[in-house]
Order: structure tokens, then C-alpha cells, then sequence
């Protein structure tokens, strides 16, 4: 398959199909028994240096090197069937430089020495090419060599060790729990990635990293046999930047909620058995009354709120219209940071930004730059503070240092800015939901992250959700449908008026962050703990309304 094909699952449910387009399968498909294999941190290094001393050659005054082992595997069920087990592999290098100023790329996929050569020659002759276009040279921030380093995913256990067997036993079972609980149809899947990735550079790093990430999902419907209509309910799982140690559930992992959440772990089985009860309870629920409503948003659902109203805005290349791919660049314009007090929201809403959060999907020892990664504030006392940097753009807010934000997707992708993890920051009072919830006389509790609008300039939005709870009095009143909420970025977050402290924190977020042209996928996480929000415009949905 060549690299950029999407997953071509025959006889997939329409969601699961539909939601797996989102993520390219990179690579030949090769055994499960291949997947386990390493390649020698020896040999990587004598090819990088091979890549280094022929740019160096050809007038590059800056290279780096990344050689990159992509793994993915996907098991898919549906129903009481297998619907397809795949295991692909990427290996190759990509060779970035600055010569006369200007950047320059290059990739190959075959590892010998005369190969690597000539693709680093490529690069240089790109650069040059690219200089004459210029008005200033490239501005690298100082980045001081770390000499040869490690980092690896602290896992338990490596998914890819699991037999296929044991994996396709626990889909299936979900799938039957799920049936038994009412779903007419459920597709299941696990998607498992390992990117086991070397950096070096002239600037005299050698980095070796092995990371691994996991997701585990369902995708539920529910039909009534007499009108025809349908509810769905998704997992509510999260992906992560673990090992297969996510699904080792354990009892003090249960979050106490109206639904099945956990907290560090996850109980598939369990999610399926409630997904498939709220299905026929969606089927039920009356239709929300448009207006507005205070706002419970659990952290299954308002990582995805974060993602587009802050994660994106924060770019820095958005921001300064370098970047205008997937919906567009960023309302938050540098004469905003220049203040020093914008208002963006509630004195209570901290959001920062971190490379490592253990169990994130967004968690390296180092980006594609070979840049240590760290953490650092976004938004503090609801004032913007900064932004997400790399190397090349440091000097523009006058930093010293890059952010660590540079990444690519594949060897052959040519790295650049891309979001970190960024998280809303807890309350620091003792608070659950129900202390939450209590307080509120109309509003509306909502879990699960479902569609989405955003414009041009991550400003104006509206999100949905999978589940919705009435709230009346301080009290759940019944489940709801048809509901999507409106607000705009600045009043959104002005609204905050409570967040639960540190025990209810959970992280979301997604393989699939798309960005650039060529279009390249990120993973990301985004934490938070539930939170409040105040007079928020609610919509009714459904097409039959009015």
C-alpha cells in the first residue's frame, strides 16, 4: 500500500469505516511476529552520520536527521465477526538542512550508504533553490548538543506483545455485552502505534526514542424497528500514550458519574454494556428545548472544546498566517500577547501546554528537533501568556529557546510546528461533580465528544456531544437529545465559573489532528476536570424541530 492510502476495511460499519478514514495506514503490511523486531541504535547512527558528513559536503551549515520505524495495528470486529487484522511497517530517513539560509528536504527509503548520500545532496540543492526566494535567512534558536540519549514510553505492557487472539476475544466480548444491552450493530476496534524513532544533528545530538500509543473503541447503533429511526452512542474511551496496561481495569479507576468513567485505566467491557442501554435511552429522550443553560461538560467531551478554541489558536504559525490549512489561522494575533492582559477567560481557567504528561498521547523526551521537552503556560488567570514555538520561530517572541513543539508524521514527512498536549488545569478546591451539578437550577449535563463547527479564525463554534443529562434544580432530571451548544472563543471561556479539583482530571484527544499540505496526523491529548459554564446558547438539532 503506498503511504498515504486509507484503511480499506470490507464490511465495516459505516461510523467505524467512516472514523479510521482519518488515519493514512503508512506502509507495507507485514506479520505480527515482524512487529517486535528492533533495529540496532549502532547501525542507525552510522547512517545518520553517513546523511551529516554528505550535507555537510555540499554547504549545509545545519542538518538533521531523522530515521523513523513506524508500526500500526488494527483489529476490527463487528458484531460476532472478524472483520480484519492489519500490521504495517515504515522504515526510512528523512534529511532535513539549511544551506545558503534556506531549508531544504529530503527522503529516501533505501538505507545504503550511496542512497543516503545522494537524498542529503537532494536536500541541500532544495535549500539553495529555496534561498533565493528569501527576503531574511532562516533564524534557528540555539539548541546545545546532548550527545547520545534515550527516552521510552514508560509502559507496562508492550500492546504489540498481546496475542491477536486474546485482542479479538476482548473485542468480541464487547461486542456481545454491548448486543445484549440492546445495540442492533457494533463495530469494535484497537488501533496500536509504535514509532520507534532516532534523531541526529550537527549540532551533535543522537537521540533514540520508542513510543508507543493505544486506542480501544466502539461504535454503537440502536434502531427502532418501527419508525426506522436510529441512536448511536461511541465509545467513551480515550486514546492514549500507553501499553496494553490501559485495559487492565481496576476497581479504584472508577470515576462516580451518571455514566461509566475512568480515570489512568479502562473498562471496555463495561463502557459497551452501558453504551448499549443509553442507545435505547437516546431512542426515548425528549428533544432539548433551545435556549440557554448552564453547562456541565464532562472531560470526555470538553477535550475536544480545548482542541479547537485553544489548542489551535495557540500556534504560533496560525497566528502568524504562515499556517492556514484545516480551518484556517488563529483570532489570537500577537499585538494580543503584546498586551500582556488579554482577557481570554474567567480568572479561573489555567491552561498550559506539556510535552510530558505521562500516559499522553502528546509525551516525547525530545521533538523532532532534538529539542528537550518541557511544559509551560498558555493561558494563566485566564490572560494569554504565550504560544507554541519552535526553533525557527523562538525570535519572534523574543525566546531564547524552542518550545519543543517541531513534529512530523512519518520519516518522510518534513517536520513543523504541531501541538502539544494542551490542558485546562483543575480547581484547587475540593470539588466533584455532584458539587458541580447541585448548584445548577437549568442547565445541562454533557459526556462524550461528538460533531463540530469552528471558523476560519477559531473564534465562532458549535459542538455536540453522546450523551446529555437535564439538570433541574440541582438535580439529573432525565436524559436529553438533539442538543449542540453555540458560543464564541472569548465569551466561552469568560463563562467558566467552576472546575472540579484534581481527583475527577481525565485526559481525551485524538490520533487524528490533522494540519499542513501535504496534509500530516498528529497525536494529542487534552486534560481537564469537569467543569462549569455559565449561560451558554443551547440548539435543537433535530431536523423535525420547528
Amino acid at each position: 500500500m503506498k503511504r498515504r492510502d486509507f484503511i480499506n476495511m470490507a464490511g465495516m460499519g459505516a461510523t467505524g469505516a467512516a472514523l479510521l478514514s482519518q488515519f493514512p495506514l503508512m506502509g507495507k503490511p507485514i506479520s505480527a511476529e515482524r512487529a517486535l523486531e528492533t533495529v540496532d541504535v549502532a547501525l542507525k547512527k552510522q547512517l545518520a552520520d553517513v546523511a551529516l558528513n554528505a550535507a555537510r559536503s555540499k554547504g549545509a551549515t545545519y542538518t538533521d536527521v531523522r530515521i523513523g520505524r513506524y508500526l500500526n495495528q488494527f483489529v476490527v470486529t463487528r458484531e460476532d465477526k472478524v472483520e480484519n487484522i492489519v500490521n504495517t511497517e515504515s522504515y526510512g530517513m528523512g534529511i532535513r538542512v539549511i544551506a545558503n539560509g534556506g531549508w531544504g528536504f529530503a527522503a529516501t527509503d533505501k538505507l545504503d550508504k550511496d542512497s543516503i548520500a545522494k537524498t542529503a545532496e537532494t536536500a541541500v540543492a532544495i535549500a539553495k533553490e529555496n534561498s533565493r526566494l528569501l527576503t531574511e535567512p532562516v533564524k534557528l534558536a540555539p539548541q546545545k548538543g546532548l550527545g547520545e540519549v534515550s527516552w521510552k514510553a514508560p509502559i507496562e505492557k508492550n500492546a504489540f506483545e498481546v496475542p491477536i487472539k486474546e485482542k479479538v476475544d476482548l473485542l468480541l466480548n464487547v461486542n456481545d455485552a454491548a448486543m445484549k444491552a440492546g445495540a442492533n450493530y457494533i463495530t469494535s476496534l484497537l488501533f496500536l502505534i509504535n514509532e520507534q524513532k532516532y534523531f541526529a544533528s550537527s549540532d551533535g545530538s543522537y537521540i533514540d526514542q520508542d513510543v508507543h500509543r493505544i486506542w480501544p473503541a466502539f461504535f454503537i447503533t440502536k434502531i427502532d424497528a418501527a419508525t426506522g429511526k436510529f441512536e448511536t452512542r461511541n465509545t467513551l474511551s480515550a486514546p492514549m500514550g500507553m501499553g496494553y496496561e490501559y485495559l487492565d481495569w481496576r476497581p479504584q479507576d472508577k470515576i462516580q458519574s451518571v455514566t461509566t468513567l475512568y480515570k489512568g485505566r479502562y473498562d471496555m467491557l463495561e463502557d459497551a454494556k452501558a453504551g448499549g442501554m443509553q442507545a435505547g435511552e437516546k431512542m426515548k429522550a425528549k428533544s432539548v428545548e433551545p435556549g440557554k443553560y448552564d453547562l456541565i461538560l464532562d472531560p470526555s467531551h470538553l477535550w475536544l472544546t480545548i482542541h479547537e478554541s485553544v489548542g489551535h489558536p495557540t500556534e504560533l504559525d496560525r497566528v502568524l498566517g504562515y499556517e492556514a490549512n484545516f480551518a484556517g489561522t488563529s483570532f489570537l494575533t500577537l499585538d494580543k500577547w503584546q498586551s500582556k492582559n488579554f482577557n481570554f477567560g474567567s480568572k479561573l481557567v489555567n491552561i498550559v501546554a506539556d510535552k510530558t504528561q505521562i500516559g499522553s498521547l502528546g509525551a516525547v523526551g525530545y521533538d523532532d528537533e532534538g529539542v528537550p521537552c518541557g511544559k509551560w503556560d498558555l493561558i494563566k488567570d485566564g490572560v494569554l501568556v504565550n504560544y507554541q514555538v519552535i526553533r525557527d520561530q523562538a525570535h519572534i517572541l523574543g525566546l531564547n529557546a524552542s518550545q519543543g513543539c517541531c513534529y512530523a508524521d512519518n520519516w518522510s514527512s518534513v517536520q513543523f510546528q504541531r501541538m502539544p498536549n494542551v490542558s485546562l488545569q483543575p480547581g484547587k478546591q475540593k470539588k466533584s461533580i455532584d458539587d458541580l451539578i447541585k448548584n445548577v437550577e437549568k442547565g445541562i449535563y454533557i459526556i462524550g465528544d461528538g460533531s463540530f463547527s469552528i471558523d476560519q479564525q477559531r473564534y465562532n463554534f458549535q459542538f455536540g456531544g453522546q450523551l446529555f443529562y437535564e439538570i433541574k434544580n440541582g438535580k439529573i432530571a432525565g436524559m436529553l437529545k438533539d442538543v449542540a451548544y453555540q458560543a464564541n472563543t472569548h465569551e466561552f471561556w469568560n463563562s467558566c465559573v467552576d472546575i472540579a479539583d484534581e481527583s475527577d482530571f481525565r485526559l481525551g484527544g485524538a490520533f487524528g489532528d490533522g494540519k499542513g499540505q501535504p496534509a500530516q496526523s498528529n497525536s494529542v491529548s487534552h486534560g481537564s476536570a469537569t467543569a462549569r459554564f455559565n449561560g451558554v446558547n443551547v440548539i435543537n438539532t433535530s431536523r423535525n424541530i420547528g
